[in-house]
């Protein structure tokens, strides 16, 4: 059976080590080399390696295991012979960080939730990745085990996380609307459907406005949320979107304040500084559950839209 075409496998850097420990050996490396082009039975594997079966088979149960190779059952002269193919030509690993891309006069910046850069957290908290916890439950230490980067959910009763957001406004142009969305909600004792917190968004010093979740949300299964994390836990959030437009601030299209987007100021400013949390003295000091693209039901991170615009007659800028 020959295999053709260049295919790639996409490894998330937090998901690589295990990835990597496999390829760690020569024996493995060979068989992947010796299966390139042609799918081989393991017979012809024990033969090419010189090396006793059980040893072949071992490191093929692991490149199987890895999703390197796969495993195919065909009749041979003998009853069913198993023929070890190779699923990809290539591993691309994405290391953590802020991804950017830009459109027509809009400039979209992903970031992942655990790549925050200042956090004050009051218990209940914690920090988990779609794999493990990080550090212990409800000690707000654990929420700068350099592990963090990876989180893919973190929860606190009260208090803030903050995100530096590139700014990639070109020189030249002024901002015209600014969009951040999240998947987010509540934080209650295991989870509480009727559990309202007042959750406020500031970019830089400037308070956006407050929205009130309604719930903490679990006690079913969520599309993206790992089989080990146990559904009697928050599972899921709502996806909100806030926005902050020359009229004023919304989110999801209800006004929240007047706030407008010509208050946030631009000129030589490398960055914003983006803050979701609880304050201490809210109406509804219910806590915050924030998601990543690997948990809840929301396959994104922080996501931020910067919308700009260039005065008549002046060709765009190049991008910072």
């Amino acid at each position: 059976m020959a295999v053709s075409g260049k295919r790639v496998l996409e490894v998330e850097s937090e998901s690589a080590t295990a990835l990597f420990r496999v390829l760690s050996s020569e024996t493995r490396v060979l068989i992947l080399s010796l299966v390139s082009h042609n799918a081989m039975n393991v017979a012809e594997l024990t033969a090419a390696l010189n090396l006793p079966h059980s040893t072949v088979s071992l490191n093929i149960k692991q490149l199987v295991e890895a999703g390197l190779l796969q495993v195919e059952y065909v009749p041979g002269t003998h009853g069913t012979q198993k023929l070890v193919s190779k699923r990809y030509d290539e591993v691309l690993v994405r290391l953590p960080g802020v991804a950017v891309e830009t459109a027509a006069n809009v400039a979209e910046i992903r970031m992942p939730i655990g790549n925050y850069r200042h956090v004050e957290a009051v218990a209940s908290c914690g920090i988990a990745s779609d794999r493990r916890y990080i550090g212990r439950i409800d000690d707000p230490r654990s929420f700068f085990e350099p592990d963090h980067v990876f989180a893919q959910i973190l929860w606190f009763r009260s208090g803030f996380v903050e995100y530096a957001f590139p700014n990639n406004v070109p020189f030249g142009s002024r901002l015209t609307r600014l969009d951040l969305s999240a998947e987010l909600c509540s934080e209650a004792p295991s989870y509480d459907l009727d559990w309202p917190s007042d959750i406020t968004l500031w970019i830089d010093d400037l308070e956006i406005g407050t929205w009130t979740c309604p719930a903490d949300f679990g006690g079913v299964a969520a599309r993206f949320t790992p089989p080990w994390w146990s559904t009697d836990q928050t599972t899921y959030g709502l996806l909100k979107s806030w926005s902050v437009t020359e009229q004023g601030s919304f989110i999801d299209g209800e006004r929240l304040s007047g706030v407008d987007v010509g208050q946030i100021d631009l000129p030589g400013r490398t960055h914003f500084r983006v803050r979701l949390g609880v304050k201490a003295q809210a109406e509804n000091v219910g806590g915050l559950n924030l998601f990543g693209r690997r948990f809840g039901n929301h396959p994104q991170d922080l996501l931020m839209r910067l919308h700009y615009g260039f005065p008549s007659g002046e060709r765009p800028a190049t991008l910072r």
